[in-house]
């Protein structure tokens, strides 16, 4: 890939980029605005977005046709903003590293480079935008240049390292994977404006090509690092959608039989149960699990003697895997029991604590994993469903 090819791959990037940065603004505004610790990392990547904004090329060439004036309005604000960007990026390590004096460092320091950028620039002969040509002297000034430069690199450098720091310390895999991607988006924008710096000190031009591939690139590792969130939020539901899905045949079944378990009255369908849940979406599959337990336990007494033996037996000599007999075998034990219950035969406390239930749903009911119940009775549902528990008729002996 030639030098003009690299660099227009790079300015292809820049729409898409601040598309997304501003996407990934807008979804996680709500929950950052309330948060203090999220708050300045979507306060930079906000801050950033903006100044992204201004550097589009049709942005830049747009200000480039209008008079001077309106060209060093647009180049000012542009680098002010990143300034910002600079300051909020010092912000979300002071944050993540519960840094009181950090973070009065970072608005301290944000506000000395912001005052220092307005005083170089209104000293500076009168100009237009900002820029760092080929040859001749930076517009409006070299110190300009160095001071927005430094506070780029100083807060890409302490954000790269906290970054790597805290992700590899951090027990959460959302938050590792959100401060890594952070960590390489500031990367890539340290390497920017280190490119910059040696422009600026020693007219270097090699890099000029790779700068907008490494800004836009910034910006989507920027914005997938603060959808990280959402993402694994958006993924739980999904889960949880699909749990409560296949739960809800054994659960429509075994609560027909015992009402009085369901907290909330369900809804005509199993589509609608989904679509409009009756309880908060949170705890749809809580309530799936935690009411389908109850109505196993009470259905336990209708049990009748020698049925969980003769399930067993089915079971054993079907084509289920082992693995999931003892899930098939409570469901044959659960269809015998429910048409007891239906039938209006009377149930018998002490055959509940006869009815064995496998280690996940004793763990959960004394407080364990609800993730490992809610698995088993998907494969209970499933053996529900089953032609091999259909064909279970434990005979007149059970009785």
């Amino acid at each position: 890939m030639t030098a003009a090819e690299l660099a227009a791959f790079g300015d292809r990037l820049a729409v898409p980029s601040v598309a997304c940065l501003w996407i990934a603004v807008l979804l996680r505004a709500p929950g950052a605005l309330r948060s203090p610790q999220q708050r300045g990392l979507w306060l930079a990547v906000a801050t950033a977005a903006a100044a992204m904004t201004l550097n589009l090329p049709d942005v830049v060439a747009y200000a480039m046709r209008r008079e001077a004036s309106y060209a060093h309005t647009i180049g000012l604000t542009r680098n002010l903003i990143g300034v910002l960007s600079a300051g909020a990026v010092l912000y979300f390590v002071a944050a993540a590293t519960r840094g009181r004096r950090l973070q009065l460092a970072s608005w301290a320091g944000a506000l000395l480079w912001l005052t220092t950028l307005v005083a170089l620039d209104a000293a500076a002969p009168r100009h237009g935008t900002h820029t760092i040509p080929p040859s001749g002297a930076p517009v409006p000034s070299l110190p300009y240049w160095l001071v927005l430069i430094s506070a780029h690199l100083i807060a890409n450098t302490i954000c790269v390292y906290v970054c790597w720091r805290y992700s590899r310390r951090s027990e959460s895999r959302g938050l590792a994977a959100g401060l890594r991607l952070f960590g390489l988006g500031t990367g890539l924008a340290w390497l920017f404006w280190f490119a910059y710096l040696l422009k600026a000190l020693f007219g270097g031009t090699w890099a000029t090509p790779a700068l907008p591939l490494l800004m836009n690139l910034h910006g989507l590792l920027r914005a997938a690092a603060i959808l990280v969130p959402t993402l694994f939020t958006l993924r739980h539901t999904l889960t949880d959608t699909a749990t409560a899905w296949r739960l809800w045949p054994l659960w429509r079944d075994l609560v027909q039989a015992v009402p009085h378990v369901v907290l909330s009255r369900p809804r005509a369908g199993r589509l609608l149960e989904l679509l409009w849940p009756p309880v908060p979406r949170n705890l749809l599959v809580y309530r799936k699990v935690i009411e389908t337990r109850d109505a196993i336990l009470i259905l336990g007494e209708y049990v009748a003697p020698g049925v969980p033996e003769l399930a067993r037996g089915h079971v054993a000599g079907s084509r289920i895997p082992e693995q999931r007999h003892t899930a098939a075998a409570l469901a044959c034990v659960l269809k015998e029991a429910r048409r007891a219950k239906l039938a209006g035969l009377p149930g018998q406390p002490a055959r509940a604590t006869a009815l064995e239930l496998p280690a996940a749903m004793q763990t959960s009911a004394e407080g364990g994993g609800l993730a490992d119940e809610a698995r088993f009775l998907v494969d209970v549902a499933q053996a529900y469903a089953s032609p091999e528990t259909s064909a279970f008729a434990p005979g007149p002996a059970a009785t």
